[in-house]
């Protein structure tokens, strides 16, 4: 990959600890719910409240995390990240009482909250002015991972889930044995304001909160490649296997076709435009199956007939292309826009706030959709929660193409923007 080797060192180890980080996350927690009810004998409540614990214990300190960065260094929040990974893993292995499980899910959303906003500013940083291009390869070995982590899980879970657990281990104390020897210090920007100086500044800034609340739109979104589509794939087949076909189409686009796209959208637009369209395209990517999910029906009992569910699949998979190639527009130029419609002083700070409205946004997202979902599953209105999510995306597509058309997204604004 030309993009990749034209980086800097630090930045090729950022990819492949990406790589790692998802091998090891998702060979593991996929088979976490399946590990604790069958083998452990808890409940679906337990394991649910188990798993959004694990969540909000990331998504509520990801603006800690940001500020860490920006105040100790990137490369000690990574490290400590990845580290806490390797303790975390180890005890979902060793404990089986729900008092060591719950410890383990603290900390390993926690590890999530330290690492993430500190590996995108320190790559932020890195990159100089090709953040879009060095975020879209970074995306390729983070698709890479998301595919190769959860068939080592399966082949391991075969064994024992304990061997998952181990195998995790090793590769998050692996890439933390690097980090410490390869990754090196970047300086640090001297701050002015205490820490809630630093948050005053954030949750001041107009744009910012204007460009963060028109991007939750993708976080909003990107939750349905886990929820609505496969649940559709599901329905309208009867196969459980079905999903997979959800999540192999995305990853093999996401490999394959993220560098490209992100090239071809800087030959031609704006990192503005560029945001705008693509949040668009995920919204409009609900229109197959919005026409459709009403009118196909669950299968009938019995054999499978293949030819069938080919058929019926054909909406859902096109979706998830179209769903891709809008997230593939999007992430990397949103990536590049966040420093400059906050700050580069204080990236980690903004990367954590950003990620921290955008999950609380995406939240509220998944409920609406799937209170809908409950209320139409079985009446011709079936296709209001698709309706909703392409009204998501058209509002966030519109959001950003105001701001770009007020010049908000450059790097010196046309007109200075308070909140109120």
């Amino acid at each position: 990959m030309t993009g990749f080797r034209q980086m800097s060192r630090a930045a090729q180890l950022l990819m492949i600890n990406q790589f790692g980080i998802n091998v090891g996350f998702y060979m593991l927690l996929p088979f976490l719910a399946t590990y604790m009810s069958e083998d452990l004998g808890y409940g679906a409540a337990v394991i649910g409240l188990l798993l959004g614990v694990r969540n909000l214990s990331q998504q509520g300190m990801f603006l800690v995390g940001g500020t860490a960065a920006d105040r100790l260094g990137c490369r000690p929040m990574i490290i400590t990240g990845c580290a806490l990974r390797v303790v975390s893993f180890g005890l979902f292995g060793v404990f089986t009482s729900l008092p060591g499980l719950f410890a383990a899910a603290v900390l390993t959303g926690l590890a999530g909250a330290l690492f993430n906003p500190a590996v995108r500013t320190y790559l932020m940083h890195e990159a100089g002015e090709k953040r879009a291009e060095a975020f879209a390869v970074f995306n390729v070995f983070a698709h890479a991972g998301t595919l190769v982590g959860p068939l080592l899980g399966a082949a391991l879970l075969a064994v024992d889930f304990r061997l998952i657990a181990l195998v995790a281990c090793i590769a998050f104390a692996v890439l933390t044995a690097a980090q410490i020897v390869v990754l090196p210090e970047q300086a640090l920007e001297p701050q002015r304001d205490s820490v809630l100086g630093s948050w005053r500044e954030v949750v001041t800034n107009g744009r910012f909160l204007m460009f963060t609340l028109a991007l939750s739109a993708y976080f909003g979104l990107y939750n349905q490649l886990y929820l609505m589509l496969p649940l559709e794939a599901q329905r309208v087949s009867g196969l459980a296997e079905s999903v997979a076909a959800v999540f192999v189409v995305s990853t093999a686009i996401g490999i394959a076709g993220q560098v490209r796209i992100t090239r071809w959208c800087r030959n031609r637009w704006t990192p503005g435009r560029s945001v705008a369209r693509g949040l668009v395209c995920m919204g409009m990517s609900f229109a197959p199956v919005l026409v459709t999910s009403p009118l196909l029906e669950a299968p009938p009992p019995g054999a499978p007939d293949w030819a069938r569910i080919a058929l019926v699949c054909l909406p859902v998979l096109l979706t998830t292309v179209l769903f891709t190639i809008g997230m593939a527009i999007t992430n990397p130029f949103a990536m590049e826009l966040l420093p400059i419609v906050g700050s580069e002083r204080l990236a980690g700070t903004y990367y954590g706030f950003y990620y921290l409205v955008s999950s609380l946004v995406a939240a509220g997202v998944s409920w609406l959709v799937g209170a809908l979902l409950d209320l139409t599953a079985t009446s011709p209105l079936r296709w209001t929660p698709w309706l909703a999510l392409l009204a998501v995306g058209a509002l966030g597509g519109l959001g950003a193409a105001l701001l770009e058309r007020r010049g908000l997204l450059s790097r010196e604004p046309a007109e200075p923007v308070e909140a109120r």
